[in-house]
């Protein structure tokens, strides 16, 4: 991967301390009520907020789908010091690699040190009612790769004139590239994209709620097989990981929450071909509670929570990102800012 010098890459991901985020969910809530939770989450102690970039969301009935790169704009301009970013960003079809260099060159001036730029291969739901014929995996994971490289080429050179297989440009600047390089994290869900990300991203991102044996038999050796390839260490590629969890003093409550985020628990070849965020809904309307909360922490015992999330930490996670399936995320991220993360930080720091 192209970075730029060493005195122009040194930026608060240099170190790769634990951090613990916010999942901003942008399928869920408004632009403005979605801010206001960013803020908040700021203010209660998680270091990091993480929003999602989707043309159209997995919900119909009172579904949003607000810009992200508008909304990170926004985020950066009403908090001090939280890292934010894309959990994440297609580069490939909607967004042009050359216009994604420019949005996060503009963030990265804006806010050096803070913003980071999560990719993905998309999904059709956001990619192909614009058009766009939606290819298969090789193609959606060789589009990526290319991207990326382009992305960093046009933040790392003064003028960019690339042939590639999918993406063209002809003498292209980017007049306002970040000073503080902006680091690139790659998110997988399958062993060839976390490779990649190991062999030239800066960070990884993937979800929590799966099978155990998929993080250690599958995905954390495809990306240290990736770590390997580039000549790097773990130490020197953050490692995310969108933590599902609903707490809440009543339990019942947390697991009927689950209910507003049961498609994350349709599996790929019931979600494969769906276009229409209407056609997913029903989809996911259909599912028992008991698979809808299958993917998530559902627990009003904060020491439970605390318990099982250091599973992921021991697995090698270092960056957890909080994501909670309710409407009420005032009242989530003050419960758990105040009666989770100490104790998570506490139990962080005596491993």
């Amino acid at each position: 991967m192209a970075h730029l010098p060493q005195d122009e890459s040194d930026s608060a991901m240099s170190t790769m301390p634990f951090r613990f985020g916010y999942k901003a969910s942008s399928e869920q809530f408004a632009p403005r009520e979605l801010l206001d939770y960013g803020v908040l989450a700021e203010q209660a102690g998680f270091e990091s907020v993480f929003i999602s970039d989707h043309l159209q969301p997995w919900k119909h009935t009172d579904g949003h789908a607000p810009a992200a790169i508008a909304w990170l704009g926004a985020l950066g301009a009403r908090t001090e010091k939280i890292l934010m970013g894309t959990s994440v960003l297609t580069p490939t079809f909607r967004h042009h690699p050359a216009m994604v260099a420019q949005a996060f060159g503009t963030l990265g001036q804006l806010f050096p040190g803070r913003v980071i730029l999560g990719v993905g291969t998309g999904e059709s739901l956001n990619e192909a009612p614009l058009g766009f014929e939606w290819p298969d995996i090789k193609e959606r994971f060789a589009r990526l790769k290319e991207a990326v490289l382009l992305i960093e080429r046009l933040w790392a050179e003064e003028r960019v004139t690339h042939e590639g297989t999918y993406y063209r440009t002809d003498n292209v600047t980017i007049y306002d590239r970040p000073e503080v390089k902006v680091p690139i994290y790659i998110g997988a869900s399958g062993p060839a994209a976390t490779k990649l990300a190991g062999r030239i991203a800066d960070g990884y991102i993937t979800t929590s709620g799966k099978s155990s044996d998929l993080y250690t038999d599958i995905l954390l050796p495809a990306f240290r097989e990736g770590l390997d390839l580039s000549g790097r260490t773990s130490n020197e590629v953050d490692t995310l990981i969108e933590m599902k969890v609903s707490f809440d003093t009543d339990k019942q409550r947390a697991l009927e929450d689950t209910r507003h985020w049961a498609a994350l628990a349709l599996s790929p070849d019931e979600k494969m071909g769906v276009e229409d965020p209407r056609e997913m809904e029903r989809l996911a309307d259909q599912l028992p509670i008991e698979r809808a909360a299958s993917r998530w922490i559902v627990s009003s015992d904060p020491d439970e929570h605390v318990e099982r999330i250091l599973q992921y930490v021991d697995y090698g996670f270092k960056h957890l990102v909080f994501h909670a399936p309710g409407p009420y995320q005032t009242r989530f991220l003050e419960l758990y800012g105040s009666e989770v993360l100490p104790r998570l930080r506490k139990a962080v720091e005596g491993r």
